[in-house]
């Protein structure tokens, strides 16, 4: 867990802020029973995580993809080429949802809008030589070219929410 107590302070005001403002379908589903803390996500939520990820065409045209995501300090961090579809749509337009499921297990579900952590052209955002590193340590410090290869994003949610079908075997299964 790389989350600071203010972190955990505000992805929980997050959480519950989200689920507060959905419709009563979706509270139905996703209630104390079945959605998790703030820090019980971020003790779950480790390593590389899978993430469906949507943007939209210069037509307004929904496009989904996968990325590696990371969540660290409470957000979601992922990675694409510079050239790649995602890359073109991300700088024409940062609104993005995404989705992090584990079968019928686990469900995380984020909209928000995305920050380039390493522009090209630019000053990196101030806390990219911490995440630099953590990447590099994941991949491989020579897996890229990371200053001209990729690019890396930070999703600033909105909303999120979280569904968990047992949460006890859950986070039982996470502190193992």
């Amino acid at each position: 867990m790389r989350e600071t107590p203010e972190e955990l302070k505000e992805l929980q005001a997050l959480l519950d802020a989200s689920l507060s403002r959905s419709n009563s379908y979706l509270r139905s589903i996703i209630n104390g029973e079945r959605t998790l803390t703030a820090e019980q996500v971020t003790r779950i939520l480790t390593g590389m995580c899978t993430l469906a990820l949507s943007t939209v065409t210069a037509k307004g045209e929904p496009r989904i993809s996968g990325v590696d995501g990371h969540f660290l300090h409470g957000k979601w961090h992922f990675g694409t080429a510079r050239g790649a579809a995602k890359a073109r749509h991300l700088a024409a337009r940062p609104a993005v949802s995404a989705a992090h499921m584990r079968g019928e297990e686990l469900g995380v579900f984020t909209h928000g809008t995305v920050e380039i952590l390493n522009p090209q052209h630019s000053e990196p955002a101030a806390d990219w030589p911490d995440l630099l590193a953590y990447f590099k340590d994941f991949y491989g410090d020579d897996a890229f070219d990371w200053n001209n290869d990729v690019v890396y994003y930070r999703l600033h949610p909105y909303w999120t929410t979280v569904y968990v079908s047992d949460v006890e075997r859950l986070t039982a299964a996470s502190q193992s």
